[in-house]
């Protein structure tokens, strides 16, 4: 349920993103094997037709399609093998009408040639002719010539997340090194007094940090670099120099904890004090209609976003979905999901 007096999450987080400028964050060259799950920042073309001759699908024979007609086990066509193709060697003969050519998977297919004939349907009558025992249509059993990727074709698109099988497209037209966003770097400052590290014994009244185990996790999922800073005690000068300290290293700060009512509530003063001597910005909003997540504070510092998340595990996770995961995608250049 929505509270007319709060704003709703889109909005919220629209705020945010108009508040930003700037981006994504700058390119950088790298080798293709560096770049899976990263952002390419330009639309790439390929160089040449892939693959760049028509070759088998399959071991077998390399025949002229009209041969085959008609062919079947109670009937079959004859054939003459004359040659034999080799893997990686281009062919320097052709087939003529009533020929054929060993050929093996990947072979390339010579000229003469518009079909292979799978091994399992021809039979050795001798060294040099074979019974075709079923018929094989033009173009059957053959990868075509550029039929994966033509020159000049759109391989990726600027903003896309890149696959294992991009990267494999990208090699496959010899294309090693790309141009791609620089990973968002992400601050996660967990605060309160009652917050401890994970493999410390808990006292009564204090509960182990889950939730900079989270965000890490989540910020790395999404092709971020997660910085975790600490635990701080909730003390203002504290948490003002952890957020300062952050400033130096990270493209966005995340502050979980101190973000709801009362005596301790000092995350919104703390990020409107720093945007003063930062080049402006400050809060945008602090709290929105959603629950859990309602005490979430979202703001800039400079031209950084700085968000406040509540405490509560699960509010971290539906804040990371509904706002931080869409402010990585302007950060780091992605255009779609």
């Amino acid at each position: 349920m929505f509270d007319k007096n709060y704003l709703l999450p889109q909005d919220a987080l629209g705020l945010i993103l108009d508040s930003l400028s700037g981006y994504p964050l700058p390119a950088e060259q790298l080798r293709i094997e560096d770049c899976y799950d990263r952002i390419s920042t330009s639309d790439i073309l390929s160089a040449e037709d892939l693959p760049a001759f028509t070759r088998s699908t399959v071991d077998g024979f390399a025949v002229n399609s009209a041969d085959t007609f008609g062919a079947k086990e109670s009937s079959p066509a004859y054939v003459s093998v004359r040659h034999e193709i080799l893997m990686g060697v281009v062919p320097d003969f052709k087939i003529n009408r009533g020929e054929a050519a060993k050929i093996p998977t990947g072979g390339m297919l010579p000229d003469g040639a518009d079909a292979a004939l799978m091994l399992e349907y021809a039979q050795n009558v001798s060294d040099d002719m074979i019974e075709v025992l079923r018929p094989v249509a033009p173009g059957e059993n053959l990868i075509q010539y550029g039929e994966d990727i033509r020159k000049g074709e759109l391989v990726i698109a600027k903003g896309h997340r890149l696959r294992p099988q991009d990267i494999g497209a990208l090699a496959g037209i010899g294309i090693t090194t790309i141009e791609v966003f620089k990973k968002p770097s992400i601050s996660i400052i967990s605060t309160g007094d009652e917050i401890v590290p994970a493999d410390s014994p808990l006292q009564l009244g204090q509960v182990r940090d889950i939730n900079s185990f989270t965000l890490a996790g989540l910020i790395s999922k999404e092709g971020g670099t997660p910085l975790k800073k600490g635990i701080f005690k909730d003390k203002y000068e504290t948490i003002k120099n952890a957020i300062q300290a952050s400033m130096t290293d990270s493209d966005m700060i995340l502050i979980t904890g101190g973000t709801s009512a009362g005596t301790k509530d000092m995350t919104a003063d703390i990020i409107n004090n720093i945007s003063q001597s930062h080049g402006g910005g400050g809060v945008l909003f602090h709290g929105v209609s959603l629950k859990p997540g309602k005490p979430m504070i979202g703001g800039t510092i400079g031209n950084k976003p700085v968000l406040g998340l509540p405490g509560h595990p699960a509010a971290v996770v539906v804040c990371f979905d509904l706002f931080i995961r869409p402010i990585m995608d302007k950060l780091s250049g992605l255009v779609a999901r």
